[in-house]
């Protein structure tokens, strides 16, 4: 069933957007692992909806609990079960959309597969089973900081607005400094404008989550199947709203000819290195040593205020208007999410490649390494060697 993902680094949610609860059991987590519930809490918190104008007003502390795997904040290696209360459900606001299939959303899809729906909140379908997968890529965060790996997503476009091409590296305190999650801030004062109109419109707005991961060593990945990109594009692909998914120079290095597009290698410090990353990290399905850039987009919110012509159930059509507790943009919110996700492909492809076995502690002393400053956003910008590359913006800590 589709309920769960990794194959070593195991997690099966569990919950719909209305009911008592949502969790995650997590099985194939090491024994010893040092868990910070303090940090799964961060994760969340920075999940949740309601925590400004941006975001539905629906409230949630989305207060984790511990259930099983873990004794005196130490992984048993048993399964670690966690769990987050539903406090703020209202079954009641989708009474009257229980035969009606709402446009662009799961109602009918779900119907055709199951013969049946939970018409609160869209039940399965919806967002809020994201809180799961965010407590457990807290969870696989914490066990890839033995390997010095780290994960940052963070707003790079709302709609037409885009963060510039020239930049430095990305902090996470830059990222954490709005609520748009946007480095930029002009860029996010521009993008926070443009969504509070759409929100008094009834509208809403999609748009692009850059992500980028450090640290990772060369030889993560199973071919042929379970490429470390295909899997990060299934991952993401997984999360609601998404539509799409891009690594490395993406879409854009088609327009480049093979001889602008390859990374040459350089021998530089003891260390294979790359003067350029258009491959973002990843050859062949398994990393390189270099960072892994990628961007998810996502489409505008389904549910928008604006009248909007559908069918019921027994086919009658009907003029839609859909009232509640809805995310104008769910950009801001997803950040977490793409981290989390991004993270559990990681703690995979980590648990299941040669020399796993090894102590958490054991740091990997051999690394491929980019050459050039960073990464530019989709478009032309010059790397160290004054040539011109694409792919994703730098990347915090790359060098």
């Amino acid at each position: 069933m589709g309920n769960s993902f990794g194959k070593i680094f195991t997690v099966t949610t569990w919950g719909e957007s209305h009911g008592l609860a949502l969790g995650v059991v997590i099985d194939g987590c090491p024994a010893g692992l040092a868990v910070s519930v303090e940090a799964i809490q961060r994760a969340l918190d920075a999940r949740r909806p309601g925590y400004s104008a941006l975001t539905s007003n629906r409230q949630e502390a989305d207060t984790v609990q511990v259930l099983s795997g873990l004794y005196n904040g130490v992984t048993l290696g048993t399964p670690l079960a966690l769990q987050v209360l539903n406090q703020d459900a209202r079954a009641e606001d989708y009474e009257a959309l229980k035969d009606v299939y709402r446009p662009s959303h799961a109602d009918y899809t779900y119907e055709a597969k199951f013969g049946l729906r939970d018409p609160r909140g869209g039940g399965r379908a919806s967002a809020r089973e994201t809180v799961a997968r965010v407590a457990a890529g807290a969870v696989a965060s914490q066990l890839l900081a033995h390997y010095g790996v780290s994960v940052l997503a963070y707003v790079e476009a709302v709609g037409v607005i885009r963060m510039p091409k020239a930049m430095g590296p990305i902090t996470p305190e830059a990222i954490a400094k709005n609520p748009l999650r946007c480095p930029h801030p002009e860029t996010a004062q521009e993008m926070e404008r443009y969504i509070l109109t759409l929100k008094e419109r009834g509208d809403s707005a999609g748009g692009v989550i850059a992500c980028c991961i450090n640290g990772v060593p060369a030889g993560w990945g199973e071919p042929v199947f379970d490429r470390l990109e295909a899997d990060l594009a299934k991952a993401m692909l997984s999360i609601p709203s998404t539509k799409g998914f891009e690594i490395g120079s993406g879409f854009a290095g088609t327009e480049l000819l093979g001889s602008e597009h390859n990374d040459p290698f350089v021998f530089q410090d003891g260390q294979v290195r790359t003067t350029k990353n258009h491959s973002g990290g990843i050859q062949g399905g398994i990393s390189n040593g270099a960072p892994i850039g990628f961007r998810v987009a996502f489409k505008p919110v389904a549910s928008i205020a604006q009248e909007q012509s559908t069918v019921k159930r027994d086919g009658s059509p009907v003029a839609l208007s859909i009232s509640g507790r809805h995310d104008p943009c769910v950009l801001p919110r997803a950040v977490p999410i793409v981290e989390a996700m991004a993270a559990l492909v990681l703690a995979d492809h980590a648990l299941r490649a040669k020399g796993s076995e090894r102590p958490l502690h054991t740091s990997n002393t051999v690394a491929l390494r980019v050459v050039c400053k960073g990464l530019a956003q989709t478009g032309n910008m010059a790397n160290a060697d004054g040539n011109e590359e694409l792919g994703l913006r730098s990347c915090p800590g790359q060098v």
